[in-house]
């Protein structure tokens, strides 16, 4: 079996998730995980399909032919590799007033730490109270063996005092 990665996107309409679950079952494969959205009038994923090696360019034909639907990139997937027993999990959540920059000091004092972002969901809503926008993010992110957990938690408590934003920290049990 072959891992193959999808990322596809196109204009947000009824029928689309649809087309390319048919495109993916007629070539034999099977629809694994996804992460599907709209945003900004688009409907954008990543999916992972495994397949058979022999049917795997079927496939990729099928949904990389989905013209006028979606627009289809494929990558070669490898299996999972399990996380190290010493990597740890951490979620961190991020809420505060909207502006620049927020995602880009986090992102960078996360990378400089060695810490891996497996999953990061952001967005932006109406503050009610207070009026104007509110920025919220949560990120599920691994640190490294040997890495500084308490440093990491430090800058990004610093960084989300300089930002005027509230941000939770939490070691998960995976």
């Amino acid at each position: 079996m072959r891992n193959l990665v999808l990322s596809v996107i196109g204009d947000d309409r009824p029928g689309l998730v649809s087309a390319l679950a048919d495109a993916v079952a007629q070539q034999g494969g099977n629809w694994e995980r996804s992460q599907l959205a709209h945003l900004a009038g688009k409907f954008a994923g990543i999916v992972v399909v495994a397949v058979s090696a022999d049917r795997a360019d079927g496939l990729i034909g099928a949904v990389t032919g989905l013209d006028g639907l979606l627009e289809v990139a494929v990558h070669s997937g490898d299996t999972a590799t399990p996380r190290e027993d010493t990597w740890t999990p951490i979620t961190i959540g991020v809420l505060g007033n909207d502006r620049a920059g927020i995602v880009h000091e986090l992102s960078t004092a996360l990378s400089a730490s060695g810490v891996s972002i497996e999953k990061m969901t952001t967005g932006v809503r109406e503050a009610p109270m207070a009026g104007g926008m509110l920025f919220e993010a949560e990120l599920d992110v691994w640190v490294p063996p040997g890495a500084d957990t308490t440093g990491i938690r430090d800058e990004l408590e610093r960084i989300a005092a300089e930002l005027l934003v509230e941000i939770d920290v939490e070691t998960r049990a995976d």
